[in-house]
């Protein structure tokens, strides 16, 4: 009998331990509050490099060249292939989908499609060619042209010894002009974050 006793006491005790253990606390944050939990790559880094980079973009000496050419016609930009060279899975969708959306705030620039979007938006007026009216039909043939293309990569180097490591980002982005093949801005941004266990 006290054996039973004890043993209901001890399975409680064991599943009230491994209860309070799985227990998950969920608190809802503002998405551009700095939260650094990993060290990794986080939003914040995104979200700050990619503004720091465009401010940097559009106070360039080629927006000025660009705009004295063209009459003050914007140019059409283009956020290309940003590759990630870090030791870390990031999705450098993210970081680009944050530049597009600081280039088309600061509406110094036209921003179009690119890659997997693009041919999304092809297929779309290809559909229409059958399926719409004539009178609400997309044509092929008119889509603005990009002047420039903007590329890059994020790297990272990591140090690390026992319980402590270093982790420094760069992400490094060019801007070419297409007809020309000419790089018109090169820019980088360093990030470095100390972690202690």
């Amino acid at each position: 009998m006290l054996f039973k006793k004890l043993l209901t006491i001890a399975v409680a005790a064991i599943t009230l331990t491994f209860v309070s253990s799985c227990s998950r606390t969920v608190t809802r944050v503002d998405p551009t509050e700095q939260i650094d939990i990993s060290g990794n790559w986080n939003n914040t880094d995104s979200r700050q490099v990619a503004e720091e980079m465009t401010t940097t973009i559009l106070n360039a000496h080629w927006l000025t060249d660009h705009l004295s050419e063209k009459a003050g016609k914007k140019p059409v930009v283009i956020v290309g292939f940003v590759q990630n060279k870090s030791h870390e899975h990031i999705e450098a969708e993210t970081f680009v989908k944050d530049v597009e959306r600081a280039f088309v705030q600061t509406e110094k620039v036209r921003l179009v499609q690119g890659g997997k979007k693009r041919e999304e938006l092809r297929g779309e007026k290809a559909d229409q060619q059958t399926n719409s009216s004539i009178s609400t039909m997309k044509k092929f043939g008119l889509e603005n042209g990009a002047d420039y293309i903007l590329q890059g990569s994020i790297n990272s180097i990591v140090d690390a010894l026992n319980k402590k490591k270093v982790v420094y980002y760069q992400v490094n982005l060019e801007l070419t002009n297409i007809e020309t093949n000419e790089v018109v801005w090169v820019g980088e941004k360093k990030i470095a974050k100390y972690i202690k266990n």
